[in-house]
């Protein structure tokens, strides 16, 4: 080789370890930084985020018209806004990312002790106050002062 002529860069070597550490670096930053401005909140997340009860039909009112959202909270997985709902009276639950943008309509287990923690919200949400049921002309049977158990039966007669 003569001192005039130029040597070509192979295409199959491999670029040096320092560049190749770089750039993965910088992917590496550009997701966590996207993750960060997500929902980076250390302890509550309810200090930076927010949703409220119109927010929340607002968003969802075009995947079911006649909602009603009963209440907002957080979720027991982070990200994501729990909304109480009733829709053609049933109530329900749907998971709202803190971007507003996804809403997950499904199941939240709890992985380690495999509890179902959707399914305990549906019956808190679904328990039904006895204290509240109207009781004037019914058949009470017992002792309602000394009852352990209640039971309550509707029936049309008709």
């Amino acid at each position: 080789m003569s001192g005039g002529t130029r040597r070509r860069k192979d295409p199959s070597m491999k670029r040096p370890v320092s560049l190749q550490l770089l750039c993965t670096l910088w992917v590496i930053l550009l997701f966590v930084s996207e993750a960060a401005a997500f929902g980076g909140c250390e302890e509550d997340c309810g200090k930076c985020h927010s949703m409220s009860r119109d927010e929340a039909r607002e968003t969802l009112k075009g995947l079911i018209p006649d909602i009603r959202v009963i209440g907002v909270r957080m979720a027991p997985a982070r990200g994501l806004w729990e909304v109480s709902l009733e829709t053609k009276g049933k109530k329900g639950i749907a998971y709202v990312d803190f971007s507003k943008e996804n809403v997950i309509i499904g199941q939240i287990v709890r992985i380690k002790t495999r509890k179902n923690l959707t399914r305990e919200r549906l019956v808190e949400l679904n328990r039904v106050d006895f204290s509240k049921i109207p009781l004037d002309g019914s058949l009470v049977m017992g002792d309602p002062e000394k009852a352990v158990h209640r039971i309550v039966v509707f029936d049309d007669p008709d």
